[in-house]
C-alpha cells in the first residue's frame, strides 16, 4: 500500500480537494493519479476522492462494476464486499466510513485503469449533462437510507453475480445511479435506479417462469 511519503505532489492536492460533483469529475480524479504509475491501489484512488462522504465511493464502486475492470476475477466479490460495508455504515449513520486494510491494498495495472477510464469518458458525458440537484428528499437523509439499504442487498448478492455473466455490470449500472444521486443530491437518479432494478428483476423472474 502507498505511503503519504511516496505520494506525488499531485496525490497530495487532490486529497483535500472537495468532493467529486459528477461522474466526469470522479473519472477526471482517477485518471491523474493513474498517469504516474505502474499499480494504482485503492487506497490512492480514495485519496485522490479527497472526501469522507458516501456518495462519492458509492459512485467508485459501481464504475469499477459497469467498466471492463469488472471482468477481472475476484473483482465483483470484492467490490461487493466494499459495498456491503459502506452501505451498512451509511444505514448507521455513521459520518466517515472505514474500509479493512486489505481492501485497500486491492490493486490494477495502471494501463488496465485507463483504458476502462477511456471507455466510460463518452457515457460519463452523457449522463452528466443530465445531472442538477432536485427531487433532494430522496436523496438525502431517509432516502439516503434507503439507498443504503438497496446497496446492502446487491452487495450480497455480488458473489452469486460472478458467476452469471454481465449480471455484476447490470447491478453496477443501480450502483452509479445511486452513488450519483447522493453526489449531485438528484433524487430523479434514485427514481431511475430503482425502476431500472425493478425491471431487470422482473424480466428475470419472467425468464425463470418461462423457462
Amino acid at each position: 500500500m502507498p505511503r503519504d511519503e511516496d505520494r506525488t505532489p499531485t496525490d497530495q492536492a487532490l486529497a483535500v480537494n472537495e468532493a467529486p460533483r459528477n461522474l466526469g469529475d470522479l473519472l477526471q480524479r482517477i485518471a491523474q493519479v493513474a498517469s504516474d504509475r505502474d499499480e494504482v491501489y485503492l487506497a490512492t484512488i480514495m485519496d485522490a476522492l479527497g472526501t469522507r462522504s458516501f456518495g462519492p465511493v458509492l459512485l467508485l464502486i459501481g464504475v469499477i462494476l459497469v467498466s471492463p475492470l469488472s471482468g477481472l476475477p475476484g473483482m465483483p466479490t470484492t467490490m461487493g464486499i466494499g459495498l456491503v460495508l459502506i452501505s451498512l455504515q451509511l444505514v448507521m449513520g455513521r459520518e466517515a466510513f472505514w474500509l479493512p486494510r486489505w481492501l485497500l491494498q486491492r490493486h490494477v495495472a495502471s494501463h488496465r485503469l485507463q483504458g476502462a477510464l477511456e471507455w466510460l469518458d463518452r457515457p460519463a458525458r452523457f449522463i452528466d449533462w443530465w445531472l442538477r440537484p432536485r427531487l433532494s428528499l430522496l436523496a438525502s437523509n431517509g432516502g439516503a437510507i434507503v439507498i443504503a439499504a438497496v446497496c446492502l442487498l446487491l452487495g450480497l448478492s455480488m458473489p452469486v453475480m460472478e458467476l452469471v455473466p454481465f449480471s455484476a455490470t447490470a447491478a453496477g449500472l443501480a450502483v452509479v445511479a445511486f452513488g450519483l444521486a447522493l453526489v449531485a443530491i438528484d433524487g430523479l437518479f434514485v427514481i431511475l435506479g430503482l425502476f431500472y432494478l425493478l425491471t431487470v428483476a422482473s424480466l428475470a423472474v419472467a425468464g425463470l417462469v418461462a423457462n
